[in-house]
């Protein structure tokens, strides 16, 4: 009986210690496992760098990309406006301004068959109505077949202005 005893005692002694290794394997694991507050800092260093020399080219696009956007914006509203002219045989008014575009009836204009824009009235990228200016306002000796101007004052919102501050016009889009 002393053998199998024996064999019994090393089969017991052989999972203990097998055991044993996988815990101090599963120790060194976990102490190893994650990333260390200097390698954080590293990453969050490197992120901040590449936005700080990304970031005002960005700004800079944005900006561009605000302006074409009122250009484009400008030349549909004014082959609206020609449309419209066609069907009613004059621009609207001061008074009428652009939302005659989307706001009209045949009875008060003969000839109006609109809305002639798909959606409502945009605003300009900045988010102010863009200015309607009539043929004759635009100036006093116009020919009467002058055209209407449509103006947006761009991003600080007052007349004049440099950059990204600059009038975007219908004489400029087209």
């Amino acid at each position: 009986m002393l053998p199998s005893l024996n064999r019994l005692h090393r089969r017991f002694s052989t999972v203990v210690a097998s055991s044993h290794q996988s815990e101090r394997r599963f120790d060194t694991r976990s102490t190893r496992a994650g990333y260390s507050m200097l390698e954080i800092l590293v990453v969050l260093a490197i992120i901040a760098l590449i936005a700080a020399v990304v970031g005002p080219r960005l700004f800079t696009q944005l900006d561009k990309s605000k302006t074409q956007t009122a250009r484009l914006q400008i030349r549909s509203l004014e082959a609206a406006l020609e449309t419209m002219r066609i069907d009613i045989g004059r621009l609207p008014t001061e008074q009428e301004g652009l939302t005659l575009l989307m706001q009209g009836s045949a009875e008060q204009t003969p000839g109006w068959s609109g809305p002639y824009l798909d959606k409502d009235l945009p605003p300009d990228p900045w988010g102010r109505p863009y200015i309607y200016v009539a043929p004759a306002a635009a100036s006093p000796d116009a020919p009467a077949d002058a055209r209407a101007r449509v103006v947006s004052y761009g991003a600080d919102g007052q007349e004049g202005g440099e950059g990204v501050n600059a009038d975007v016009s219908s004489d400029q889009a087209r």
